[in-house]
Formats: C-alpha cells, sequence, structure tokens
C-alpha cells in the first residue's frame, strides 16, 4: 500500500513529483477519486475544501470523481474506490470521517482497495490510519472537542495500520496556536510516537515504510 499523508494537500511540486512517483503513470491516464466526507461535519466557511478541489482538478486527471462515504450502499462505495487509481479523503473533522467508515462497514473494503492503489490524505484524511485513533489520544492532543460535538465520547481506529499518529498544520497560519511549544505541550503528555507536519510536508508511507517529504518543516517525535 502507498501512502501519501498530507497536512494541505498537494501544495508543492515535491508533494506533486512524490504522488506522480507512487503512482507510476501521468495524472492524464489515472482517476481519481475525491472524498469530502470529512469535511461536512466542519461548520463555517468551505472556501478551502473548493480551493482543494480545484488545485487537485487541475492536475489534468483522465477522470475525476466525487464520493461522499454516507448514505450510499456499500458496494457502490467500494466500486467507485476500485475504479480510481488515487484515492483523495480530504480534510475536516478526523472523528467523523473514522466513524463514517466502520458505522457503514467500509473498513476491510477500503484497505482491500488500498492495496493496488495510492491513497492521498489531506489533514483529517491522513489521520486515520493510526492504532492511536481514540478517545486517550484525543485528550492527549486536546482535540477531544470535535469528538464531543458528534455526541461522542469514544472512537474506534477503522484501520490501526501505524502506532504513529500525525498531528497536521504545524506552523500554520490558519492555526496559530500550533507553535514549537503547542507540539512540546502534547509530546510531553503523549505515550505514542507522533509527527507534527506543516502545510508543505508529508509523511509517505510505501510498502510499511514511511519516510518524510517536504518543502516545508516537520517534528518526529518517537
Amino acid at each position: 500500500m502507498n501512502f501519501l499523508l498530507t497536512a494541505s494537500g498537494l501544495r508543492n511540486e515535491t508533494l506533486r513529483d512524490a504522488l506522480r512517483d507512487m503512482l507510476g503513470k501521468p495524472f492524464g491516464s489515472a482517476n481519481v477519486v475525491f472524498v469530502p466526507t470529512a469535511s461536512v461535519a466542519d461548520s463555517g466557511d468551505h472556501g478551502w475544501v473548493v480551493a482543494d478541489m480545484n488545485r487537485l482538478h487541475g492536475l489534468g486527471w483522465k477522470e475525476f470523481d466525487i464520493l461522499e462515504l454516507n448514505g450510499l450502499p456499500q458496494q457502490m462505495v467500494l466500486d467507485r474506490l476500485l475504479h480510481a487509481d488515487v484515492v483523495y479523503v480530504e480534510g475536516g473533522n478526523h472523528y467523523h470521517l473514522a466513524r463514517s467508515i466502520t458505522g457503514n462497514g467500509l473498513a476491510d473494503g477500503f484497505l482491500e482497495a488500498l492495496q493496488s492503489r495510492v491513497y492521498v490524505g489531506v489533514s483529517a484524511g491522513s489521520m486515520i490510519f493510526s492504532r492511536n485513533l481514540t478517545g486517550h489520544s484525543a485528550d492527549v492532543i486536546g482535540d477531544a472537542t470535535d469528538l464531543h460535538v458528534l455526541g461522542a465520547t469514544s472512537v474506534e481506529p477503522p484501520f490501526g495500520l501505524f502506532d504513529w499518529y500525525l498531528k497536521p498544520h504545524l506552523y500554520s497560519p490558519d492555526f496559530p496556536e500550533r507553535d514549537d511549544a503547542w507540539a512540546d505541550r502534547i509530546t510531553a503528555r503523549a505515550d505514542f510516537p507522533i509527527y507534527f507536519i506543516d502545510d508543505e510536508t508529508a509523511v509517505r508511507v510505501r510498502d510499511g515504510k514511511a519516510d518524510v517529504v517536504s518543502e516545508g518543516r516537520w517534528r518526529f517525535h518517537p
């Protein structure tokens, strides 16, 4: 399985080149499916979703599909994933995204689809693969409010592939509180490894091995 786990999408040429390399063919010869599910649980202006979708669409795909994980028959969702070469999962509320996958019985089929496809995550879409995506990590990270707004106090990790946790938007002007002091406070109480990445960075996972591709800044705390 091939993962490119970004904070804010394919914002720079280094990240786009990483995707080209993982895909192994031009974007114009490939199908992409865009999954906005996590974003719909966020309130307020969604111009950032439109901007990211337009940036992705502008890469010139053979086919650009949009797929919501809720409300459709399970097999239809899985068939649409299987039709794509790249599965691109947008940001928003990662707990809503995780609960949408488990609640709709999609986890096993989703993983099967990813065996021969490239997965690109954006923020929330990059956070759902950790086995440490739990109510405990919500308290450690300090985003339990995003879980409680869904009327929930716990979450089941849909995949549990990695022991490390990914936290996006380090140093981002859209999240001014996410500086080194913020990261230090989290790592001081965390009992699991964490990648902190900025909006120009991705964690790349190929055949189970993780590395970082970046035109920006990042931190890893084992």
